[in-house]
C-alpha cells in the first residue's frame, strides 16, 4: 500500500508543521508495518517538483498526479477562510484531511476533535472538549474543561482558553491571549470570525466579526460576517 501525505503550504506555518507531521506519520508506520508512504509539501506557486527542507514540493495538480493508492492532506495555511477553500477543493477532489499532532500534546478524557487539526508542541486539551475540523492549535496553546469550538478556528502559541468557553467558526485568537472562564449556565462566547489580538485578556464574551485588544480587551473593529 502507497500512501501520500502532503502539507498544503510551504512557508512558515507548513515548514513549522513538518516535522510534527513526520513524528504523525512515524507512529501510524509503527502500527502499519507495510505502508509505504511520503509526506510531500503542496505549494500553488511552484511550476515543477522542488525540494523544501528535504521534503519534495509541488504544485496542487502535481499532487493529484502523483501514483498513490490514497492521499491526506494537513492544510498549514494560516488564514482561516483560505484553509476552509482549500478543505473544500479536497473533498470534491476525493482527498481526505489529515490530522497531525505532536509527540508530547496532552488529551485528556471525552476529547472530540474533528479532521484536519494541527497540534504543535506542548499543546494540551482537557476534558469533555468538542473542537470542529481544521483546528490549529500553535505551541504551548491549552483549551481547558467543557470548551465547544468550531471549525477552522486558529490559535497562535500560547493561548490559555478557560473552562466554559464557546469559540465559533473562523475565530483567531492571537499569541498569549487569555480567555476567562465562563459557566455551565452562561458559558464565555467568541463570536464567529472574531479575532482576540496578541496578548488579550478577554473578560466577556466578543461578538461576531468583532476584533477586541488589550487587558481587560476591548473592541477596536467590527466586521460584517
Amino acid at each position: 500500500m502507497t500512501t501520500l501525505y502532503a502539507i498544503y503550504g510551504a512557508s512558515g506555518c507548513g515548514r513549522s508543521l513538518m516535522p510534527i507531521a513526520r513524528q504523525q506519520l512515524s507512529r501510524q508506520q509503527l502500527a502499519r508495518e507495510q505502508d509505504q508512504s511520503e509526506i510531500v509539501f503542496i505549494d500553488d506557486a511552484l511550476t515543477e517538483i522542488d525540494s523544501v527542507n528535504g521534503h519534495r514540493a509541488m504544485n496542487y495538480q502535481s499532487f493529484l498526479n502523483e501514483s498513490a493508492s490514497t492521499k491526506y492532506v494537513q492544510i498549514a495555511i494560516a488564514n482561516s477562510r483560505v484553509r476552509e477553500k482549500i478543505a473544500q477543493r479536497l473533498e470534491a477532489d476525493g482527498i481526505q484531511l489529515w490530522s497531525i499532532s505532536a509527540d508530547n500534546v496532552i488529551l485528556m478524557d471525552e476529547v472530540q476533535i474533528a479532521e484536519g487539526s494541527a497540534l504543535s508542541p506542548f499543546v494540551t486539551i482537557t476534558s469533555n472538549i468538542t473542537i470542529g475540523k481544521c483546528f490549529h492549535a500553535n505551541l504551548y496553546s491549552y483549551v481547558e474543561h467543557d470548551c465547544v469550538i468550531g471549525d477552522f478556528v486558529t490559535f497562535a502559541p500560547g493561548v490559555k482558553c478557560n473552562g466554559n468557553i464557546h469559540i465559533h467558526d473562523h475565530a483567531y485568537i492571537g499569541a498569549g491571549a487569555m480567555i476567562k472562564q465562563g459557566t455551565p449556565d452562561q458559558p464565555l462566547v467568541i463570536g464567529k470570525g472574531a479575532i482576540v489580538g496578541m496578548g488579550a485578556v478577554v473578560t466577556k464574551s466578543v461578538t461576531a466579526g468583532a476584533t477586541v485588544v488589550g487587558n481587560p480587551a476591548r473592541i477596536v473593529t467590527t466586521s460584517q460576517q
